[in-house]
């Protein structure tokens, strides 16, 4: 059995002879960059061989200089003896920075004020609860069964709850209960579906045991979960870490083919998520010191391949035509058939999708800025590979996916990379001498660019003369930091002497090109849904701009590039997490819980790849790959 050692964390585990590398690393704990999930074509796994002999399957692009050095690709190469492993920076894929909003940080937190004037006030009533009640004993004359007579009581006071039904375990204990506790009792009810709840438990009458539940939002490159006490209806913990699926790809294509390629790839991903959840869940419990069996029900909330993915169900119809996921309305589930570490029969409840590219994310995000109830036009915005956004108001909502890639989260870029130490998010750049500032995520030493880093870097490059309107380099500038490859032209950000990587931070006309195109694909999308409805921008009159990528956009930016319409700045509002928030308001209230289901069965879906708006799309992706767009007309503040 082949020892392999793992540089710099000195981590050495043994596998047999013939195991992939990125696989092997992943399951020590070694966290690399896999953007295509482990197709071999991103060129992100690097590591260096220093000892030892391997297998290469596949060299991919890397150049013949980083090949005499030991490079390989990870997701390409398989051990064959004892071998030391090097993972160079620029290939580590450290902690994330997990947007957490800065009011769900504080603990014990009460819903804001601000939070419900966006959401719309709303009544707590969870979806988990205990009643306590007073049965009239039985006698001769009054009868009826010990249910009956608890079901007849329950109908006094249970408001809103719907039909009941009783499992077997609680039916056993039942006569015992109330006889022991002279026909007083706290009775547990959770909803389940719309349509029928259940009755959990029964606890003696001065129990003062309490309840709560949990609110997650899976998201493809970070998870965060919300403790919350149900009576109280407060946020007692909140806690996040990146997706443990992020080893295996960095988007949902990337998994989606992980799933679909590798032997056990599946079952990989859904493990990687529930230990993800279940690590959070341990911090939480810890934090609020509670203990797990107190945690009662769960909402998730997250898009339509992480649901299936989280589920264990195949996601690889998604990304085939016709687009079509097993579920968009999952059913109920235990907690013990997934095994979360909640109590065993706790109810799990996954908030609706609408399509294989709209999930519950955004159905949540909806619920959670109270769209579906304004009057007002709003436009939501959650941009990630794919730009999700949804138009409407209280009469109609219209919602499209735009695939616009990884770019924004660091794919196909050179040197792209997600938010973590040593990120560059922020560029000055010298109109004259072409001298470059920057700051860092964590004020680390740079060994990339994140995704708010590079559309701050795109208007700059703009600005400066640097690149066109079309993206392209003027060559004429009199800079050293312009200079022409083999394969590409570029622009040198950080020279290596004072990078945190072995060679030049650099931006390439096809980065660019791929960030244009990114750009150019949501701008896309907002058009066609507002053609589709015979409406032009200025028709918008509030947009929501949703995510934790969507809280570090520079909006100026985003607006310079063409990424958002040209809207006064006072109609934008980043509103956070809002996948996470729906969540939540899904389980403090029975109502919202039932109102997430209208308005996924109310979201009318435009798919841009059928025939009957692929070509009008395509005329609109098109126009929109310029800065900021072919027709300056749309954009008066920018190019006034």
């Amino acid at each position: 059995m082949p020892q392999v050692r793992f540089l710099p964390k000195e981590v050495e585990v043994e596998c047999k002879s013939g195991t992939n590398l990125m696989e092997l690393a992943a399951d020590a704990g070694i966290e690399l960059k896999a953007v295509c999930g482990g197709a071999g074509s991103c060129g992100k796994c690097q590591v260096i061989v220093n000892e030892g002999e391997v297998e290469i399957l596949d060299q991919g692009n890397l150049s013949p200089d980083k090949l005499n050095q030991g490079y390989v690709l990870a997701c390409k190469t398989e051990v064959a003896t004892d071998v030391t492993i090097e993972i160079p920076p620029e290939s580590r894929l450290s902690k994330h920075q997990v947007f957490i909003d800065e009011k769900a940080e504080e603990e014990d937190k009460l819903l804001t004020e601000e939070e419900l004037e966006l959401q719309g006030k709303f009544e707590i009533s969870p979806i988990y609860t205990r009643m306590s009640l007073e049965l009239e004993e039985p006698s001769l004359v009054s009868n009826a069964g010990d249910l009956e007579r608890l079901y007849t009581e329950l109908n006094r006071n249970r408001g809103s709850l719907p039909a009941l039904r009783t499992p077997l375990p609680v039916l056993k204990d039942l006569a015992g209960h109330l006889r022991e506790n002279d026909w007083q009792t706290q009775v547990s009810v959770t909803r389940v579906t719309e349509d029928y709840g259940e009755i959990v438990e029964l606890n003696p009458i001065d129990d003062q045991q309490a309840d709560y539940g949990i609110a997650v939002d899976i998201g493809t490159t970070t998870v965060v979960l919300e403790l919350v006490d149900l009576e109280q209806g407060k946020v007692v913990a909140t806690e996040g870490a990146y997706n443990r699926q992020a080893n295996f790809g960095d988007d949902i294509i990337g998994r989606i083919n992980f799933a679909k390629e590798k032997d056990g790839g599946l079952d990989r991903l859904h493990q990687a998520i529930i230990k993800t959840i279940n690590e959070l869940i341990d911090q939480a419990v810890e934090s609020a010191g509670i203990a797990q069996d107190d945690i009662k029900t769960a909402v998730f909330a997250g898009n339509t391949t992480m649901v299936h993915l989280f589920l264990g169900i195949d996601p690889n119809n998604i990304r085939i035509d016709p687009y079509i996921p097993t579920v968009n309305f999952v059913p109920p589930l235990r907690a013990q058939e997934l095994g979360i570490n909640i109590k065993d029969n706790g109810w799990l409840h996954c908030l609706p999708g609408v399509s294989s590219f709209v999930g519950g994310d955004i159905t949540s995000g909806t619920l959670a800025t109270n769209i579906s109830e304004q009057e007002k036009i709003t436009l939501f915005i959650d941009i990630g590979t794919n730009g999700e956004l949804v138009l409407g108001n209280q009469d109609w909502l219209m919602t499209c996916s735009c695939s616009a890639g990884p770019a924004f989260e660091g794919g196909g870029i050179t040197h792209g990379m997600r938010a973590m130490a040593g990120a560059i998010e922020f560029f000055e750049i010298d109109a004259e001498s072409y001298q470059v500032k920057y700051s860092t995520v964590n004020d680390a030493p740079p060994i990339g660019i994140c995704g708010s880093g590079l559309i701050n870097l795109l208007a700059i490059l703009e600005e400066t003369g640097i690149i066109g309107r079309s993206g392209q380099f003027d060559m004429d500038l009199d800079t050293d930091r312009l200079r022409e490859t083999d394969y590409d032209k570029e622009f040198v950000l950080v020279w290596a002497e004072e990078a945190g990587i072995d060679e030049d931070i650099v931006i390439s006309e096809n980065d660019i090109k791929n960030l244009l195109r990114s750009k150019g694909a949501i701008y896309a999308g907002i058009r066609m849904m507002l053609q589709n409805m015979s409406l032009q921008e200025e028709f918008i009159e509030q947009v929501f701009i949703a995510g934790g990528f969507g809280h570090y956009i520079n909006l100026e930016d985003a607006l310079k590039i063409g990424l958002l319409p040209d809207l006064p700045l006072d109609r934008f509002t980043f509103v956070g997490n809002t996948s996470l928030k729906g969540a939540r308001m899904s389980l403090l209230s029975e109502e919202k819980f039932e109102e997430v289901q209208e308005i996924a069965n109310k979201m009318t879906y435009l798919e841009l790849s059928a025939e009957s708006q692929s070509q009008d799309f395509m005329d609109e992706f098109v126009a929109a790959q310029f800065i900021p767009h072919t027709d300056l007309s749309l954009f008066p503040s920018v190019t006034g």
